[in-house]
Formats: structure tokens, sequence, C-alpha cells
């Protein structure tokens, strides 16, 4: 599959998993709205590394990883950083029940507003970053 195609498959799946996070959020399941925005950011930094690296990103769910990998994390403001930060525990794949209910207790209808809304933001300045770097 050509570069090209796959960062274009990583940009339709973050969009899918935005919807579905807004879908989740507007009906009350926060942590679920917070795990696809997790998803959506990693997606969104695995287009950037696909279309500006030649090597395929690295098989991790860490967003400071990727973002280091691919140059970045210096661009980040504080805020930013600090929104990445938040974001580590929201990776609730495989999690046992104690935690899910541990993480999602931390969660209510205006930190995921919040979640939503600073993801939207990254991945609209992350998307304006490959279309102004792409090797593609």
């Amino acid at each position: 599959m050509a570069r090209e195609d796959i960062v274009q498959k990583w940009l339709d799946i973050v969009e899918q998993d935005m919807k579905v996070a807004e879908l989740t959020h507007n009906n009350g399941y926060w942590l679920y709205a917070a795990f696809l925005c997790h998803q959506a950011l990693e997606k969104v930094i695995k287009a950037y590394w696909t279309a500006t690296r030649d090597d395929d990103p690295p098989y991790t769910h860490s967003h400071a990883k990727l973002l280091e990998g691919c140059g970045l994390i210096g661009e980040l403001s504080e805020d930013r950083l600090s929104f990445i930060a938040m974001m580590i525990p929201m990776f609730i794949e495989a999690r046992y029940p104690s935690y899910k209910e541990k993480v999602g207790a931390s969660l209510n209808e205006h930190t995921s507003a919040h979640i939503l809304e600073t993801t939207k933001e990254l991945i609209q300045w992350i998307k304006e970053k490959l279309s102004a770097s792409s090797k593609l």
C-alpha cells in the first residue's frame, strides 16, 4: 500500500473515532469518549509520522513517544503538553474493571467536553502541520 494511502487510512479512522467519541460523550459515556479521543490523537500522530518519515511509526500508544519521534513534541505549548500527559490513563483497552472505575470517576460532562474540544484542536493542528511538511 502506498504511503499516501496509509496516511489517508489513518485520517479516515481519526474521523470515525471522533464521530463516535462525540456520540458517546453526548450519551454520558465519558470514559469511552476519552478513550476514543486518545485513539484519535494516536492515529493522527501516526498519520503525520507516516507522511513525514521514511519508516513506520512504532507500535505504541504513547502520544509523547510518537510526538517525540516525529519531531512535534518541541512545538507543543505547555498547555498541550499537559493535555497529552492527562490523556495517558485514558488508554483503557484491556484494563481491569477497577482501573476503568477509577479513571471513569475522574471524568464528568465538563472534563469530557474539554477532552473532546482539545482533541479536536490538536487534530486540526497536526493536520495543518501534515499539510505543510508532508514528504508525500
